[in-house]
């Protein structure tokens, strides 16, 4: 293993970066690390036979440490088809929403890995959850040919504060009404863990009545929760009731406790928090979700007031928006949607963190910019966030590729995509049709 500062790497160079052949390393396979400027430290792995393409990887929230790769399958299958792979740790004395330095520290990596390396032919972002986001928005700089964006928080971090937040404020006030369950302003990650206990409890305990199930599936479609948590296929379309038991399965099974904890992260990054409901109108918010059937048919069936039961919520809003972490989100954690470079997203279908209906805003946010003709989305028929074979990594990287170097995109459907996957030899692909739902959230400000 070779460790090398960055700001050294020039001295052991024998040609400029610049001049530097795609094959200027080490003969065999070879992993180097690195520091950055910032105390972000870097790795990279790279194979015997490179093929001329870097792989930037950036990791998901999460510890401050690097990685170059989604998972051992899909690191092993690229490097083995002779890709390289590099990625960075973001700063180490940021927050774990990294969003304030990654960009500076994926592109510095990169640059640190060149000098060692040499110049790659193409350079391919590939960006996990937190990481998707910092994947989007390296698409809008020149730091890299092409992007594939998995499980990516694309929306952005100000629609994810906020439909958060209408999903926690509909438990604490309608299922533990009795409990002061604090949802924000959290000065510790401690407060945030004991708020996502607070809420698991109280849907834990709710699940036993009719009431609590109605109740239930309201919070789950201000979440923009999946309602398929188990099995071969979706619960059936009209199938209300199970859909609202894999719900409660989501829920219980750790998210809640994920969200609040990670919400401390964000706040402490944005100096605060860019989510808002005071004044927020829940009954209108509501006609918008795709669950909405759903959720009248529960009501219906439990004999609950529905109309109350929103009012009730408008009512009890009290968060304020707060204009400088909104302005910090705003800078660093959202899309703008005016890509340089072919971006191709792909997304489970059933995702309990980053639900799906990113893509649909990311895609409207991307065609606002005028940019349709660089983007491409795909989705993977399976639950679970980036839950993805090491065949679905590597066919959308190499598609990705073949788009950059040709300029033209190949075949992106489903079927298209299964062949070049099932071609690997590697594992089973699930690559489907899908149409997301629009993302049920308030705009980012009154």
């Amino acid at each position: 293993m070779k460790r090398l500062q960055a700001g050294a790497l020039v001295a052991v160079l024998a040609v400029p970066a610049a001049l530097a052949p795609a094959t200027a390393h080490a003969a065999g396979p070879a992993h180097y690390t690195g520091t950055l400027p910032d105390g972000a430290t870097w790795i990279a792995d790279v194979p015997a036979r490179w093929n001329g393409t870097l792989i930037l990887f950036s990791h998901g929230f999460g510890p401050l440490t690097p990685a170059d790769r989604p998972s051992e399958a899909a690191g092993k299958a690229l490097l083995d088809r002779g890709y390289a792979l590099a990625g960075s740790s973001y700063d180490p004395d940021g927050s774990l929403w990294a969003l304030g330095s990654a960009v500076r520290d994926q592109t510095a990596a990169k640059d640190a890995v060149t000098k060692i390396i040499g110049r790659p032919r193409t350079t391919l972002a590939l960006g996990q959850s937190m990481g998707g986001l910092v994947s989007a928005k390296l698409a809008e700089t020149r730091a890299v040919d092409g992007v594939l964006s998995t499980c990516g928080i694309v929306g952005g971090g100000v629609d994810l504060n906020n439909y958060q937040l209408n999903a926690g404020h509909a438990i604490a006030t309608l299922l533990a009404p009795s409990q002061d369950i604090k949802l924000t302003d959290y000065t510790s990650p401690a407060e945030g863990i004991v708020a996502g206990t607070q809420l698991t409890l109280a849907v834990q305990n709710a699940q036993a009545t009719p009431a609590g199930r109605a109740r239930i599936a309201l919070a789950s479609a201000f979440l923009n929760q999946s309602s398929w948590f188990t099995g071969e296929e979706e619960p059936p379309r009209h199938d209300y009731a199970e859909q609202e038991r894999q719900q409660y399965q989501w829920l219980t099974s750790g998210v809640l406790g994920f969200i609040f904890s990670g919400r401390y992260s964000i706040n402490q990054a944005a100096g605060g928090d860019s989510a808002w409901n005071k004044g927020l109108n829940y009954p209108r918010l509501l006609t918008r979700s795709a669950n909405l059937r759903q959720v009248k048919a529960l009501y219906r069936t439990a004999g609950l007031n529905l109309k109350k039961d929103l009012s009730t919520l408008t009512a009890k809003a009290t968060k304020q928006l707060e204009p400088a972490p909104l302005a910090w989100m705003t800078r660093t954690s959202e899309p703008t949607g005016r890509l340089t470079v072919p971006t191709l997203n792909i997304h489970t279908i059933s995702d309990q963190l980053v639900p799906v209906e990113h893509e649909t805003e990311y895609a409207g946010t991307v065609r606002a910019a005028g940019r349709t003709r660089l983007l491409r989305q795909a989705y993977v028929h399976r639950t679970g966030h980036c839950n993805f074979a090491a065949s679905e990594y590597v066919a959308s990287l190499q598609v990705l590729e073949k788009r950059v170097k040709t300029n033209h995109w190949p075949s992106i459907t489903p079927k298209s995509l299964n062949q070049k996957a099932n071609a690997l030899s590697l594992d089973t692909p699930a690559f489907h049709p899908h149409n997301p739902n629009p993302l049920l959230v308030q705009p980012s400000r009154p």
